[in-house]
């Protein structure tokens, strides 16, 4: 049984290792930084935050729990 345990926790891990590099990749850049220099920014016009925004920073937080959670999960069960 605890092997079967396991296994789902590395499966929601590797999930969530996934997810939050998607996540990431869909966030808009701040400042002049290399999203600025291929021409990534848009202006002042479309920085401010819209409820996508805000909705996309929940879901990275979300998954970011969720990701720390099964990185101690795995380290406790690895370290029998």
């Amino acid at each position: 049984m605890p092997q079967f345990l396991q296994y789902i926790v590395i499966g929601v891990h590797v999930l969530m290792c996934v997810t939050l590099i998607f996540l990431v990749l869909l966030h808009s850049g701040r400042g002049s930084g290399l999203s600025d220099m291929f021409g990534g920014g848009l202006g002042a016009a479309a920085s401010g935050s819209t409820m996508v925004e805000k909705n996309l920073d929940r879901m990275t937080i979300a998954c970011g729990t969720i990701f720390g959670f099964t990185t101690v999960a795995l380290a406790l069960m690895l370290s029998k």
